[in-house]
Order: structure tokens, then C-alpha cells, then sequence
């Protein structure tokens, strides 16, 4: 009789496991990546420089690395430490978590298309 109750404990035991497993791979499976590695080129032009959105502070708030040479594209975008996704869809990156250097809207496909400022024209894209 205790074989037989150990026996239940243990297939008990295995299928939480089981089952705490199989929602911990699917919750993540769901969500974003909450960081990643981007290319951001000018429109018709050949330069471009990578840029790698960090872990999140908070709400819709991200750490962000832009390479130096990306001021070849812009001028002052090395300085932006922060992206800032918003719920349209919209990506700011800024030096302070709150003004905008450059703001980005969702482009045809995959990857964003800035907007603010109207010149230059830049691509980011996912550097796969």
C-alpha cells in the first residue's frame, strides 16, 4: 500500500512539474524579445551601423547601445541611451528616457521607419 501511495505521489509530483514547465515555455514564447541587435541604414545610402536595444527599465522603456559611426547618419544619435516603445507602435530613441532624438513608426515588412526628424530618412531593421 505504501508503494502504491508513493507510486501517485511521484506521477503527481512529475505532472505539476510537468505542468508548471509547459506554461513557463509558453508565456515565453509570447512575449517579445525584450531585447535585440539592429541595422540602421540612411534611405539610399550605403552606411549603416548597428544598433542593440538593452534590457527594459520599465514600462515600454529600454537600455539602447548605438554604435559611434551611426553619427554619419545623424548627427547625436550616439548620445541616445534609451528606446521607448509606445502602445501605437511607435520607438523613440533619446538621451534622457523622454525626448525624442529620433522617432520611428512600423514600416512596411519587417522593421521601422523614422519619421521625426523628416531628413534623413532612416531604416532599422533586425540584423540577422
Amino acid at each position: 500500500m505504501k508503494l502504491l501511495a508513493g507510486l501517485v505521489a511521484s506521477v503527481a509530483l512529475y505532472g505539476s512539474v510537468q505542468f508548471l514547465h509547459d506554461g513557463d515555455d509558453q508565456s515565453a514564447a509570447t512575449e517579445p524579445a525584450a531585447s535585440g541587435t539592429y541595422r540602421l541604414t540612411a534611405n539610399g545610402d550605403e552606411a549603416s551601423c548597428a544598433v542593440r536595444r538593452g534590457a527594459e527599465v520599465s514600462d515600454g522603456l529600454s537600455l539602447l547601445s548605438v554604435a559611434p559611426n551611426c553619427r554619419r547618419l545623424l548627427p547625436g544619435i550616439e548620445h541616445a541611451k534609451f528606446w521607448r516603445e509606445l502602445a501605437d507602435g511607435t520607438v523613440a530613441f533619446s538621451v534622457n528616457g523622454i525626448d525624442p532624438v529620433v522617432t520611428f513608426s512600423v514600416a512596411d515588412g519587417d522593421g521601422y521607419e523614422s519619421y521625426a526628424p523628416a531628413m534623413p530618412l532612416l531604416a532599422l531593421n533586425n540584423d540577422k
